[in-house]
């Protein structure tokens, strides 16, 4: 049996400029990070022939290509697995519509335990890589490459994507004071809802040729967002993201709603500094950057919406568990 964690992410500034479309003629970038939420992904081989997928349904086929679950099908034809095996799933928030990269990490998660069980460690790159191959070339899915790395990767990086092709992910180094201060300020919440961010996603990549000079400018928050953090700067990263969050609702129609509206406008009023949905947008989690002392007032202002500690995770996709 092989256990992975892959983490989930909070993506700060420059989400939307790592679709190929964008930045292989601009390039590039983002800062994000891998949270302490995590989906598992376990493996263990079957006495019988049969493929067994547990997630929110249980699939039972003889053939991969009968999978309904495509990251799972697609994933296992990557390796070259064909039968005799059972694959099972535990996440540690929503798995659907949250925002935090879960399609990613899952696909992530499911090549580093497919290559374990075959007696092969796949180092981040190779995993990224293939991720953003079977989500993107193979399924045809309108996202970008940032949230395949950082599941991949872990830790507070700045990713930047290079007119070349070439994706390239930095570990800022960050202190364990910076990396505290970071944390003191995070604030997360659960909206209540999950959206499809297909829809969100597939607008906001057809928006792209029209949008360049937004994402543009999204692409330099990210490189502040770099030096800020580099310098300890969180309350100013904060009033960044506030930006951000201004740009971001631009680039597709249902990133935001009346009642996002009215929620993030509420945090703020309460003393959040900045902020934004996580993900495409439309639902899922809100994060918020809120110095110390206006916390228990954002938290009353959220109106009984469920908070979710969140801590950072230096690791990405790791195995923690391997007998045979």
């Amino acid at each position: 049996m092989i256990i992975t964690r892959t983490p989930l992410r909070i993506s700060f500034l420059g989400g939307g400029t790592d679709f190929p479309d964008f930045y292989k003629k601009y390039g590039g970038c983002v800062v994000t990070a891998a949270i302490d939420k995590y989906v598992y992904v376990i493996v263990k081989e079957r006495f019988d022939k049969q493929i067994y997928v547990n997630y929110s349904i249980k699939e039972i086929v003889d053939r991969v290509g009968e999978l309904k679950h495509e990251l799972v099908r697609e994933a296992m034809k990557k390796v070259g697995i064909k039968e005799g095996i059972e694959i099972s799933f535990q996440s540690d928030v929503p798995s659907a519509g949250s925002g935090l990269g879960s399609s990613s990490t899952v696909t992530v998660g499911v090549l580093n335990a497919l290559y374990q069980y075959t007696g092969w460690a796949a180092d981040a790159q190779r995993l990224a890589q293939e991720a953003c191959e079977i989500e993107i070339k193979i399924l045809g899915k309108p996202i970008g490459v940032q949230d395949q790395y950082i599941a991949a990767f872990g830790g507070v990086r700045f990713i930047e994507f290079k007119k070349s092709g070439k994706i390239v992910a930095e570990d800022l180094g960050l202190s364990e004071e910076i990396l505290d201060d970071l944390k003191s300020y995070l604030m997360v919440f659960y909206t209540g809802r999950t959206r499809q961010a297909g829809s969100i996603l597939q607008e906001q990549k057809e928006n792209i040729k029209n949008k360049n000079e937004i994402l543009k400018k999204m692409a330099g928050q990210a490189r502040q967002a770099k030096e800020l953090l580099v310098r300890g700067k969180i309350d100013q990263l904060g009033r960044l993201m506030d930006e951000g969050w201004r740009l971001k609702r631009q680039l597709a129609s249902r990133i935001t709603d009346p009642e996002i509206d009215q929620i993030y406008s509420a945090a703020k009023k309460a003393g959040a500094i900045g902020g934004k949905i996580s993900g495409a947008g439309g639902g899922g989690f809100l994060t918020l950057f809120v110095p110390t002392g206006k916390r228990d007032m954002v938290r009353k202002a959220m109106n009984g919406l469920r908070e979710m500690p969140v801590g950072l995770s230096r690791d990405g996709s790791k195995v923690i568990f391997n007998i045979r």
